[in-house]
């Protein structure tokens, strides 16, 4: 048989279906059965009705897309009040949204990271910094995990404008950074502080208002902060926060913002009314971190090893991918969906099933999760 351009595809498949790494797209039905605890929808607002309203307001006023970049013809009035709302509750002088937190985090690394520039990255950084890193063009030193030491030494090394990139709550095992230290290495260097809050909105913070503004960092000349708007405001985009200046620099310099379409307005408008449902309700935060910490204390109690959260994010480590794989499918089976987190997507190559808490949750419903997971527990799994 003659061979094709894409005949090596078929290699790759099959080396990662037996490493136990096969991904497969799974379609779930707008009305699932499902105990969700895989999704990323922290306050609990995606099915919000003042959120779904909103959402479905915005479509019928502006139109389901926003026709054009946001330099052309996709920003809306919408736009720029989600923009003025966000960077005020957060605590920032100025905000821009983008299609996505992944491009949000591309526009500010490649913006803010120009030839002859040094970029210090923690090694548990989400692969959209990764990624950011890689397109901009300053160099990049990667450094141990959420050590503050290590990015002084290389800020030490070397001269020239620097910025030091890190997630405020790592997405693999929900630690968070050590965002004083790091800002205060920062300023001993003259370097920037970047800031990927996504796993912070709406979790910690007063209010929810995020970790930048926990640390009394928000506002500040040197510091820059990214948030998606699809976990803890439960719709879809991402936005940079920062000085004013910055932001007008990201208008003209961000790839990611100057030739992609703007945000469709649905999306828009049910983050903006998510944002007003938690500045309306500033309790919620607090309740998914007990619910996050409610799960941490039952699952070690069983004999799981899982990390101690610090916000929403509980991970439980499994033997293998291919056992964190089959424990994953076990507990679909028994009615609870939950992340299963396998390499490359774990920077330390252990494989874990991942759990987030969400404010929703009602203590029953925390007992059942953990039931499930203990029971369908690979024997190998406990300590």
């Amino acid at each position: 048989m003659r061979a094709t351009p894409f005949d090596w595809i078929d290699a790759q498949a099959e080396r990662r279906r037996a490493e136990g790494l096969l991904r497969t797209l799974r379609p779930r039905p707008a009305d699932s059965p499902l105990l969700d605890l895989a999704g990323n929808d922290y306050l609990g607002l995606t099915r919000h009705p003042r959120v779904t309203a909103a959402a479905a307001d915005a479509a019928l006023r502006w139109g389901g897309g926003a026709t054009g970049s946001r330099l052309v013809t996709g920003t809306t009035e919408l736009h720029t009040e989600l923009e003025t709302e966000l960077a005020a509750f957060c605590g920032f002088e100025s905000a821009l949204v983008l299609s996505s937190g992944y491009t949000a985090n591309l526009a500010a690394l490649t913006a803010l990271a120009p030839t002859g520039s040094r970029i210090v990255s923690d090694a548990g950084n989400h692969a959209s910094l990764i990624d950011g890193c890689r397109l901009a063009r300053g160099t990049t030193d990667v450094v141990a995990h959420a050590a503050p030491d290590a990015v002084r030494k290389v800020l030490a090394s070397g001269s020239g404008p620097a910025l030091v990139v890190t997630d405020s709550v790592f997405s693999v095992d929900g630690d968070a950074a050590p965002l004083p230290e790091l800002a205060a290495v920062c300023r001993a260097a003259g370097a920037a502080l970047l800031v990927d809050d996504a796993h912070g909105l709406g979790v910690l913070g007063t209010g929810g208002r995020g970790a930048p503004h926990a640390a009394g960092l928000a506002g500040t000349p040197d510091t820059v902060a990214t948030v998606t708007l699809s976990k803890s405001l439960g719709s879809q985009g991402g936005a940079v926060l920062g000085p004013a200046r910055v932001i007008e620099h990201l208008v003209n310099a961000a790839r990611t913002f100057i030739f992609d379409t703007g945000l469709a307005p649905a999306a828009v408008g049910a983050a903006l009314a998510a944002l007003r449902v938690l500045h309306a309700e500033p309790d919620r935060p607090a309740r998914v971190r007990a619910v996050a910490t409610r799960l941490y204390g039952l699952l070690t109690d069983a004999g799981l090893t899982a990390a101690r959260p610090d916000a929403a994010v509980v991970s439980v480590r499994a033997p293998s991918p291919g056992a964190a794989l089959s424990w994953a499918a076990d507990c679909r089976t028994a009615g609870l969906a939950v992340g299963c987190f396998r390499p490359p997507s774990v920077p330390d190559g252990i494989s874990r099933l991942r759990l987030t808490a969400r404010a929703d949750l009602t203590d029953a419903q925390v007992r059942e999760a953990v039931r499930v997971v203990v029971d369908r527990a690979p024997a190998d799994a406990r300590h």
